[in-house]
């Protein structure tokens, strides 16, 4: 006669049973001022299932330096590299139940690395973003293209002058119905030469401000 499974949990990797003396310490722990339950404790093990499906992604010069075991790292290796959903979904949840078993220290190594290549992704947005403002008010005003070059002395502004001139002359006569769909107007080469140069003067200068701050702060 086959034995009835127990009721439990996993807890930093380890079975807790419902009403087992360890599941009464667990529920009688103060978390933040409250009775830690059941459902506090499901909710951490969530969380750290998110947190290992999030390593996935992470790019490897943030991965390389943390303080993993080697057997999450070679779990996260193999989740990477199958591709079957069932086969993928039980793999990350053997990656999970890894998870659960890392120290306080290494998850915070994690989380910090995950905050890191969020901010990166966001700032590169900000960056784009900035980029193709700069591109458009460029094309719409001479004064903006001598505001630029008085912010970016390394211009060359014949050169940029130029690539203006020839977007302005580049621009495609309003599609009203193009317009309506939402779809761009194709854009000419000198309308994309400006935004790479913009780009790439940004980049630039984001960099330069970057060391000079590190340098200051040494």
């Amino acid at each position: 006669m086959s034995r009835k499974p127990k009721k439990g949990y996993f807890v930093k990797g380890q079975f807790v049973a419902e009403g087992s003396e360890l599941d009464q310490e667990l529920k009688l722990a103060m978390k933040g001022g409250q009775v830690a339950s059941k459902t506090d404790l499901k909710r951490e093990s969530e969380e750290l299932q998110q947190l290992g499906e999030q390593l996935l992604d992470l790019r490897a010069d943030l991965f390389k330096p943390l303080p993993l075991p080697d057997k999450l790292a070679d779990a996260l290796a193999d989740a990477r590299r199958i591709t079957n959903f069932e086969g993928k979904r039980r793999q990350m949840q053997f990656v999970g139940k890894l998870m659960r078993q890392l120290d306080p220290d290494a998850l915070q190594s994690v989380r910090h690395a995950l905050e890191l290549q969020r901010l990166g992704h966001s700032h590169d947005t900000a960056q784009l973003h900035l980029a193709e403002q700069w591109r458009d008010r460029l094309i719409e005003s001479d004064e903006a293209v001598q505001e630029w070059i008085g912010l970016h002395p390394g211009t060359d502004p014949q050169q940029l002058r130029a690539l203006v001139r020839q977007a302005r002359k580049d621009a495609p006569a309003a599609d009203k119905a193009a317009v309506s769909q939402g779809l761009a107007p194709r854009q000419g080469r000198a309308y994309r030469e400006i935004f790479q140069q913009v780009k790439a003067t940004l980049k630039q200068a984001d960099s330069s401000a970057a060391t000079a701050s590190e340098a200051h702060d040494a």
